[in-house]
């Protein structure tokens, strides 16, 4: 980790600070531009509270599916050692990635509240569940994508095609109960809706009709995570150190 931040920010400027200051940028300035064009109030919700339990969440699985693209190609000399395996690769900058987001979000989230764009949460418990889900389907994701960009040419060229089209089912500026509801079914499946609708059932409380399946998320999380470390535990030699 400490090597994937040096190689990544070095020592000069903010440094490290940039592992917090990127989602930031992102997040506050998403917020700022919907709260501006937006109404203040969407479906009885607080637009910038939507747009905060919405798109940090969803900065989060994007960088780190943007990390995992090609990570054992740049980091193939670490596994020289023994120690090392092509899983501790996509541990670290999962993990650097998610610290990054989660105080970034909670950085903008503190601020919002203070400026009175955004109330505290009403229940903590299911918020920081819907978290938690968030950054296991976060790490299920670059545990998949990490050893199949490394085998396919053809899916590493359309990672940045898929995240752009997964935007609509990623639930991050809309709630299910928006939607018709015979359709609502295809946005659950998705681990990041049920993620997602913890977290702004946890946010809004009983002014937001969330929906969730907490065994669903649970489930379905888990098999992706085994998945991902089976594909992730065959890919060395795949991988061509140059």
């Amino acid at each position: 980790m400490l090597r994937e931040l040096h190689t990544r920010f070095g020592r000069h400027g903010l440094g490290f600070l940039w592992i917090i200051g990127e989602p930031i940028l992102f997040c506050a300035g998403v917020a700022i531009v919907w709260s501006a064009i937006r109404p203040a109030h969407d479906h009885g919700l607080p637009t910038t509270a939507i747009v905060i339990t919405g798109y940090v969440p969803l900065t989060m699985w994007r960088h780190c599916l943007g990390r995992s693209v090609m990570a054992f190609e740049a980091n193939g000399s670490l596994l020289f050692h023994k120690q090392v395996t092509p899983l501790d690769i996509i541990l670290a900058r999962v993990i650097l990635e998610i610290m990054g987001t989660i105080g970034a979000g909670f950085l903008v989230a503190i601020v919002a509240i203070a400026l009175g764009f955004m109330e505290p949460p009403q229940y903590y418990g299911i918020l920081y569940l819907g978290i938690l889900f968030q950054m296991l389907f976060s790490l299920a994701t670059a545990l998949i994508v990490a050893p199949l960009t490394q085998r396919s040419e053809i899916f590493e060229k359309s990672i940045a095609v898929i995240s752009y089209l997964s935007i609509p089912l990623s639930g991050a500026f809309i709630m299910v109960d928006w939607i018709p509801q015979h359709y609502r079914w295809i946005l659950l499946l998705s681990p990041s809706v049920d993620s997602i609708e913890m977290i702004r059932a946890g946010q809004f409380g009983n002014s937001a009709h969330a929906h969730y399946d907490i065994i669903y998320s649970a489930w379905i999380n888990f098999v992706l995570i085994l998945t991902g470390i089976s594909l992730t535990l065959r890919v060395k030699k795949y991988i061509h150190i140059v």
